[in-house]
């Protein structure tokens, strides 16, 4: 079973960056895609970014497109959300998810069967 452990949260000031990991295993990339959902405070799981190796495509929600980029390091097995520009509405848990090659963020999140834990990205004005 696909495992996955996120991290790389934190304080940061409205306008900072911050970088997440997601450290991938037990994955076969041409059968998964990876994601990256968050969660604010009293709203639901909304998906953020998606990397397809098979498709060798990425896709970004509105909300962070020209701030946010998803990248693999191969050697690694991990997945990077590079966090720029912040904002105080980007504060939320987020979480790296795995799921299905066909899946993208046009599916919502209980679609994506694998979980690691969140990690806590807060975003002060």
């Amino acid at each position: 079973e696909v495992q996955l452990q996120a991290s790389g949260g934190g304080f940061v000031q409205a306008g900072g960056s911050l970088r997440l990991s997601c450290v991938v295993s037990k994955f076969t990339f041409d059968d998964y895609n990876i994601a990256w959902f968050r969660q604010a405070p009293g709203k639901e799981r909304e998906g953020v970014s998606c990397i397809s190796f098979r498709r060798n495509s990425r896709w970004y929600a509105d909300s962070v497109k020209g701030r946010f980029t998803i990248s693999f390091d191969n050697a690694k097995n991990t997945v990077y959300l590079q966090m720029n520009s912040l904002k105080p509405e980007d504060t939320a848990v987020y979480y790296c998810v795995a799921g299905n090659w066909k899946l993208t963020l046009a599916h919502t999140y209980n679609s994506w069967p694998y979980w690691g834990q969140g990690t806590l990205v807060t975003v002060s004005s």
